[in-house]
């Protein structure tokens, strides 16, 4: 048993990228991107539209303090980039590197007009910005061509071939380029020896495992076994651990690859676990959120009062009253309120006065109204319900009570939501959207669970910097 340890010891590569540690990587790469796209900004600037003998140094001292800072906002812009699932494609990230430059573009000109005549260039901004996609584009390439190859995989054993185990097989199908390789699959039943479960092979049971792993060089095993696992399992895993082979429980693999919870395939002990013990948020946060909701609210309200008279108009003018569209919904605990937003449906969306699941291309939606829920404009009254208390400016997006009581007879922990304040933009919101159907609202569940499972103001901040990206980008729904 110990030379089985010593061997899967030297086999195992010493260095694989998590999903967060890729994150990171993609940040400073895109940090250095952005500082190198500087300094050619300011080399054309200076050369091409300041010449003279004047050192760079001199030049950005006089006419550019502050152009240096310009690398901390581009990850700013480019924030929706840094969903790992859409990391490697092409097309995303083209659009969104060309999108991110036009609003900063956008951003820079509203800067330039409302600022004193002559206080800042144009140009220097343009090569930046021009520099900056280019760099990134290029820093991008190099990161799906060097960081996703085979060889920084981690290389993972799947133990459990059941319902969880082909599970997890099939979501890391879904992802490209794939987290992790898995090699194989261990399973103590007899009839799934030397079988394939979905183009996986099951290489043997828990006696074969430790040489499994020194064979196959496993760095990584996750055990997506459901109900009580037998002694020589266990001991079986405790050796491999000990030998120096991460362990992971499949849900806690789920939330890192999906980041969401598998509602499906849980027990009893982990919701107890995850959402009696660690829901308990500390006051600390508690009041900072608040403070946040306060701040962000007063200002959406004031937002909400300049852009009333040209809003209600172009409502007024295709489609008549009301302008307003109120609802009841629940909050915190259960507890009805009611929400207050732009009407984007025609007026008779509901005639026969049943709740009626929004879709994405909703045919009772009007034009100013697709146009409104694109830029989330329609969102914009509800910021008073911010202010009252009644929501978050994040958290889970507020459901009618019907609704509410047809998904908990459908969807296991359901009502689990409400254990914290529905919110205008939140994980689910930025990641899936909203859930026409049970099967949709049961995926969307899945990210409320894991934001209040993991809330805190960081994971807050990111959610509001992602929706900015959704907002800038003109994805709304």
């Amino acid at each position: 048993m110990a030379e089985s340890g010593n061997n899967l010891t030297q086999a195992r590569r010493p260095w694989r990228l998590r999903p967060g540690e890729r994150r990171w990587l993609l940040i400073a790469g895109d940090l250095l991107a952005a500082a190198a796209a500087t300094v050619v900004a300011l080399y054309l600037w200076s050369e091409l539209d300041y010449l003279g003998d004047a050192p760079l140094t001199t030049f950005i001292r006089l006419r550019a303090a502050w152009f240096p800072f310009l690398p901390l906002l581009w990850p700013l812009l480019i924030v929706d980039l840094y969903d790992l699932r859409l990391a490697s494609s092409w097309r995303h990230t083209v659009r969104g590197l060309i999108l991110a430059a036009a609003a900063g573009g956008v951003i820079y000109l509203i800067v330039y007009f409302t600022s004193g005549q002559g206080s800042l260039p144009r140009r220097g901004v343009l090569y930046f910005l021009a520099s900056a996609v280019v760099l990134t584009f290029l820093w991008r390439l190099i990161y799906v061509r060097v960081f996703t190859a085979p060889a920084m995989m981690r290389r993972v054993l799947l133990v459990g071939a059941g319902e969880s185990g082909q599970e997890l097989l099939r979501l890391t199908r879904e992802v490209h380029p794939p987290p992790f390789h898995i090699v194989g699959l261990v399973d103590d039943d007899p009839a799934k020896q030397d079988k394939l479960i979905l183009g996986v092979p099951v290489l043997g049971d828990n006696q074969g495992l430790l040489g499994i792993a020194a064979n196959e060089a496993v760095t990584d095993i996750i055990v997506a076994i459901q109900g009580p696992m037998n002694g020589a399992m266990f001991q079986a895993l405790l050796d491999a651990q000990q030998a120096g082979v991460e362990i992971t429980r499949m849900p806690v693999a789920y939330e890192e690859l999906m980041g969401r919870v598998p509602i499906r395939h849980l027990e009893s002990d982990w919701i107890l676990r995850s959402f009696v013990d660690e829901v308990r948020v500390s006051g600390v946060y508690s009041l900072g959120k608040r403070a946040v909701d306060l701040l962000v609210g007063l200002i959406g309200v004031t937002a909400f009062v300049l852009t009333l008279p040209g809003v209600a108009l172009a409502i007024l003018i295709e489609s008549g009253r009301p302008v307003f569209y109120r609802q009841t919904r629940l909050g915190q605990g259960g507890r009805p309120y009611r929400i207050l937003k732009y009407r984007t449906m025609r007026a008779d969306a509901e005639a026969d006065g049943k709740p009626q699941w929004a879709l994405e291309s909703d045919p009772r939606m009007t034009r100013v109204g697709r146009l409104l829920r694109r830029i989330y404009m329609d969102e914009v009254p509800q910021f008073w319900n911010v202010v009252l208390g009644d929501m978050s400016v994040v958290g889970p997006r507020p459901e009618r009570p019907e609704l509410v009581s047809d998904l908990e007879r459908g969807i296991p922990f359901y009502r689990a939501r409400l254990l914290v304040k529905p919110g205008i933009t939140g994980w689910a919101q930025i990641n899936y959207g909203k859930g026409a159907s049970i099967e949709g609202s049961a995926e969307k569940l899945e990210y409320d669970l894991y934001y209040i499972k993991h809330r805190g103001l960081i994971l807050d901040l990111w959610i509001l910097l992602r929706t900015l990206g959704t907002v800038l980008g003109l994805r709304g729904q």
